[in-house]
Protein backbone atom coordinates (compact mmCIF):
# COMPACT_ATOMS: atom_id res chain seq x y z
CA UNK A 1 0.00 0.00 0.00
CA UNK A 2 1.32 3.47 -0.89
CA UNK A 3 2.24 5.33 2.29
CA UNK A 4 0.11 8.42 2.84
CA UNK A 5 0.72 8.44 6.60
CA UNK A 6 2.31 11.51 8.17
CA UNK A 7 2.82 9.90 11.58
CA UNK A 8 5.84 11.42 13.32
CA UNK A 9 6.13 14.32 10.85
CA UNK A 10 6.16 17.98 11.85
CA UNK A 11 4.46 20.56 9.64
CA UNK A 12 4.36 24.35 9.58
CA UNK A 13 1.36 25.93 7.81
CA UNK A 14 1.12 29.68 7.33
CA UNK A 15 -2.21 31.46 7.02
CA UNK A 16 -3.75 28.70 9.14
CA UNK A 17 -6.32 30.76 11.04
CA UNK A 18 -9.21 30.11 8.61
CA UNK A 19 -10.18 29.13 5.07
CA UNK A 20 -7.74 27.11 3.01
CA UNK A 21 -4.97 27.24 5.62
CA UNK A 22 -7.24 25.84 8.30
CA UNK A 23 -8.44 23.05 6.01
CA UNK A 24 -4.86 22.13 5.07
CA UNK A 25 -3.82 22.09 8.73
CA UNK A 26 -6.71 19.81 9.68
CA UNK A 27 -5.93 17.44 6.81
CA UNK A 28 -2.25 17.15 7.77
CA UNK A 29 -3.15 16.56 11.41
CA UNK A 30 -5.69 13.89 10.52
CA UNK A 31 -2.96 12.13 8.52
CA UNK A 32 -0.82 12.04 11.66
CA UNK A 33 1.40 15.13 11.52
CA UNK A 34 2.03 17.52 14.39
CA UNK A 35 0.93 20.84 12.89
CA UNK A 36 2.36 24.22 13.84
CA UNK A 37 -0.32 26.69 12.78
CA UNK A 38 0.87 30.19 11.90
CA UNK A 39 -1.15 33.39 11.67
CA UNK A 40 -0.46 37.11 11.49
CA UNK A 41 -1.31 37.77 15.14
CA UNK A 42 -0.90 36.00 18.45
CA UNK A 43 -3.95 33.85 19.16
CA UNK A 44 -5.07 33.95 15.55
CA UNK A 45 -4.90 30.17 15.20
CA UNK A 46 -6.53 29.26 18.50
CA UNK A 47 -9.67 28.00 16.74
CA UNK A 48 -7.68 25.89 14.27
CA UNK A 49 -5.58 24.36 17.05
CA UNK A 50 -8.67 23.59 19.11
CA UNK A 51 -10.32 21.88 16.12
CA UNK A 52 -7.23 19.73 15.59
CA UNK A 53 -7.01 18.79 19.28
CA UNK A 54 -10.74 17.99 19.36
CA UNK A 55 -10.25 15.38 16.64
CA UNK A 56 -7.33 13.75 18.45
CA UNK A 57 -4.57 15.54 16.55
CA UNK A 58 -1.50 17.39 17.77
CA UNK A 59 -0.91 21.10 17.16
CA UNK A 60 0.29 24.41 18.51
CA UNK A 61 0.54 27.95 17.17
CA UNK A 62 3.02 30.66 16.24
CA UNK A 63 2.53 34.10 14.72
CA UNK A 64 4.30 36.65 12.52
CA UNK A 65 3.45 39.51 10.20
CA UNK A 66 4.33 37.94 6.85
CA UNK A 67 5.10 41.37 5.39
CA UNK A 68 7.90 41.79 7.95
CA UNK A 69 10.96 39.78 6.90
CA UNK A 70 12.53 39.87 10.36
CA UNK A 71 9.38 38.49 11.98
CA UNK A 72 9.14 35.78 9.33
CA UNK A 73 12.73 34.68 9.93
CA UNK A 74 12.16 34.68 13.70
CA UNK A 75 9.00 32.59 13.28
CA UNK A 76 10.95 30.00 11.26
CA UNK A 77 13.44 29.65 14.11
CA UNK A 78 10.67 29.46 16.71
CA UNK A 79 8.80 26.78 14.77
CA UNK A 80 11.94 24.67 14.36
CA UNK A 81 12.61 24.97 18.09
CA UNK A 82 9.18 23.76 19.17
CA UNK A 83 9.27 20.16 18.01
CA UNK A 84 12.62 19.84 16.28
CA UNK A 85 13.16 20.28 12.58
CA UNK A 86 10.24 20.86 10.24
CA UNK A 87 9.49 18.03 7.80
CA UNK A 88 6.66 19.74 5.90
CA UNK A 89 6.37 23.44 5.09
CA UNK A 90 3.13 24.78 3.59
CA UNK A 91 3.45 28.37 2.36
CA UNK A 92 -0.22 29.29 2.30
CA UNK A 93 -0.40 32.73 3.92
CA UNK A 94 -1.36 35.44 1.47
CA UNK A 95 -3.23 38.65 0.77
CA UNK A 96 -4.86 40.43 -2.16
CA UNK A 97 -5.50 44.05 -3.16
CA UNK A 98 -7.94 45.04 -5.90
CA UNK A 99 -7.49 48.21 -7.95
CA UNK A 100 -7.10 49.14 -11.63
CA UNK A 101 -3.46 48.91 -12.70
CA UNK A 102 -3.37 52.66 -13.49
CA UNK A 103 -4.30 53.46 -9.90
CA UNK A 104 -2.63 50.57 -8.07
CA UNK A 105 -0.70 52.04 -5.10
CA UNK A 106 2.98 51.11 -4.96
CA UNK A 107 2.62 50.49 -1.22
CA UNK A 108 -0.10 47.88 -1.92
CA UNK A 109 2.07 46.27 -4.61
CA UNK A 110 4.99 45.97 -2.21
CA UNK A 111 2.79 44.64 0.62
CA UNK A 112 1.22 41.91 -1.53
CA UNK A 113 4.59 40.79 -2.90
CA UNK A 114 6.12 40.76 0.60
CA UNK A 115 3.32 38.64 2.07
CA UNK A 116 2.75 36.27 -0.85
CA UNK A 117 6.26 35.83 -2.23
CA UNK A 118 8.99 37.12 0.07
CA UNK A 119 7.70 35.22 3.10
CA UNK A 120 7.54 31.98 1.12
CA UNK A 121 11.16 32.36 0.06
CA UNK A 122 12.39 33.35 3.54
CA UNK A 123 10.66 30.39 5.19
CA UNK A 124 11.74 27.96 2.46
CA UNK A 125 15.34 29.15 2.74
CA UNK A 126 15.51 28.93 6.54
CA UNK A 127 13.70 25.61 6.86
CA UNK A 128 15.21 24.24 3.65
CA UNK A 129 18.69 24.46 5.17
CA UNK A 130 17.64 22.03 7.89
CA UNK A 131 15.82 19.82 5.41
CA UNK A 132 19.10 19.53 3.48
CA UNK A 133 20.85 18.40 6.67
CA UNK A 134 18.04 15.88 7.30
CA UNK A 135 18.24 14.72 3.66
CA UNK A 136 14.44 14.86 3.38
CA UNK A 137 11.59 17.35 3.34
CA UNK A 138 8.42 18.54 1.65
CA UNK A 139 7.67 22.13 0.72
CA UNK A 140 4.21 22.91 -0.62
CA UNK A 141 3.52 26.38 -1.97
CA UNK A 142 -0.01 27.58 -2.55
CA UNK A 143 -0.31 28.96 -6.06
CA UNK A 144 -3.52 30.04 -7.80
CA UNK A 145 -5.50 30.02 -11.03
CA UNK A 146 -3.73 33.37 -11.44
CA UNK A 147 -0.45 31.47 -11.69
CA UNK A 148 -1.73 30.67 -15.20
CA UNK A 149 -3.73 33.75 -16.21
CA UNK A 150 -3.72 37.48 -15.61
CA UNK A 151 -6.97 38.26 -13.85
CA UNK A 152 -8.45 41.76 -13.66
CA UNK A 153 -7.51 44.54 -11.18
CA UNK A 154 -5.18 42.25 -9.19
CA UNK A 155 -1.74 42.85 -10.81
CA UNK A 156 0.28 42.35 -7.62
CA UNK A 157 -1.51 39.13 -6.66
CA UNK A 158 -1.11 37.77 -10.19
CA UNK A 159 2.60 38.65 -10.26
CA UNK A 160 3.13 37.00 -6.87
CA UNK A 161 1.35 33.79 -7.88
CA UNK A 162 3.21 33.51 -11.19
CA UNK A 163 6.39 33.96 -9.14
CA UNK A 164 5.34 31.25 -6.65
CA UNK A 165 5.01 28.77 -9.53
CA UNK A 166 8.50 29.73 -10.72
CA UNK A 167 10.02 29.59 -7.24
CA UNK A 168 8.58 26.10 -6.83
CA UNK A 169 10.49 24.92 -9.90
CA UNK A 170 13.69 26.75 -8.95
CA UNK A 171 13.84 25.22 -5.45
CA UNK A 172 12.93 21.77 -6.79
CA UNK A 173 15.85 21.99 -9.22
CA UNK A 174 18.34 22.83 -6.46
CA UNK A 175 17.05 20.64 -3.65
CA UNK A 176 15.81 17.51 -5.38
CA UNK A 177 19.28 16.01 -4.95
CA UNK A 178 18.76 16.17 -1.18
CA UNK A 179 15.49 14.20 -1.26
CA UNK A 180 13.45 17.38 -0.84
CA UNK A 181 10.32 17.70 -2.95
CA UNK A 182 9.05 21.22 -3.66
CA UNK A 183 5.61 21.38 -5.25
CA UNK A 184 2.63 23.69 -5.38
CA UNK A 185 -1.14 23.46 -5.24
CA UNK A 186 -3.14 25.83 -7.42
CA UNK A 187 -6.64 26.01 -5.93
CA UNK A 188 -9.46 26.78 -8.30
CA UNK A 189 -12.32 29.05 -7.32
CA UNK A 190 -12.71 28.15 -3.64
CA UNK A 191 -15.25 29.70 -1.27
CA UNK A 192 -13.07 31.76 1.09
CA UNK A 193 -12.81 35.33 2.37
CA UNK A 194 -10.35 36.07 -0.45
CA UNK A 195 -12.94 35.27 -3.12
CA UNK A 196 -15.92 36.85 -1.36
CA UNK A 197 -16.05 39.77 -3.81
CA UNK A 198 -16.33 37.33 -6.72
CA UNK A 199 -18.93 35.21 -4.94
CA UNK A 200 -21.02 38.32 -4.29
CA UNK A 201 -20.88 39.37 -7.96
CA UNK A 202 -23.80 37.33 -9.31
CA UNK A 203 -22.83 37.74 -12.98
CA UNK A 204 -19.14 36.92 -12.45
CA UNK A 205 -19.93 34.00 -10.13
CA UNK A 206 -22.29 32.51 -12.73
CA UNK A 207 -19.63 32.90 -15.43
CA UNK A 208 -17.10 31.11 -13.24
CA UNK A 209 -19.44 28.19 -12.46
CA UNK A 210 -20.34 27.88 -16.14
CA UNK A 211 -16.67 27.28 -16.95
CA UNK A 212 -16.09 24.68 -14.22
CA UNK A 213 -16.95 21.14 -15.39
CA UNK A 214 -17.80 20.25 -11.77
CA UNK A 215 -20.44 22.99 -11.94
CA UNK A 216 -19.72 24.47 -8.53
CA UNK A 217 -17.34 26.55 -6.48
CA UNK A 218 -14.80 24.50 -4.57
CA UNK A 219 -14.83 23.99 -0.81
CA UNK A 220 -11.67 24.21 1.28
CA UNK A 221 -11.98 20.48 2.08
CA UNK A 222 -11.53 19.75 -1.63
CA UNK A 223 -7.81 20.52 -1.14
CA UNK A 224 -7.24 18.01 1.68
CA UNK A 225 -6.26 15.04 -0.47
CA UNK A 226 -3.79 17.07 -2.53
CA UNK A 227 -1.90 18.42 0.47
CA UNK A 228 -1.66 15.00 2.16
CA UNK A 229 -0.42 13.45 -1.09
CA UNK A 230 2.27 16.10 -1.60
CA UNK A 231 3.31 15.93 2.07
CA UNK A 232 3.62 12.14 2.15
CA UNK A 233 5.97 9.49 0.82
CA UNK A 234 3.43 8.85 -1.93
CA UNK A 235 4.82 11.89 -3.79
CA UNK A 236 8.54 11.19 -3.40
CA UNK A 237 9.07 11.26 -7.18
CA UNK A 238 6.91 14.33 -7.78
CA UNK A 239 8.99 17.51 -7.82
CA UNK A 240 8.62 21.01 -9.22
CA UNK A 241 4.97 20.41 -10.10
CA UNK A 242 1.98 22.70 -9.68
CA UNK A 243 -1.13 20.63 -9.05
CA UNK A 244 -4.36 22.36 -10.04
CA UNK A 245 -7.33 21.47 -7.82
CA UNK A 246 -9.93 23.37 -9.78
CA UNK A 247 -12.90 21.18 -10.65
CA UNK A 248 -11.64 21.15 -14.25
CA UNK A 249 -11.56 24.95 -14.69
CA UNK A 250 -8.28 24.92 -16.64
CA UNK A 251 -9.52 22.17 -18.94
CA UNK A 252 -12.04 24.60 -20.44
Amino acid sequence: MVNFSLEGKRALVTGASRGIGQALSLALAQAGAHVICASSRAGGCDHTVSKILATGGSANAVSADLSNSEQVAAMAEEAMGLKGNIDILVNNGGTIHRAPATDFPLSAWQHVLAVNLDSAFILSQAIGRNMIQQQQGKIINIASMLSYSGGITVPAYTASKHAIAGLTKALANEWGQFNIQVNAIAPGYIKTDNTQALQDDEKRSSEICARIPAGRWGQTDDLAGAVVFLASQASNYVNGHTLAVDGGFLAR
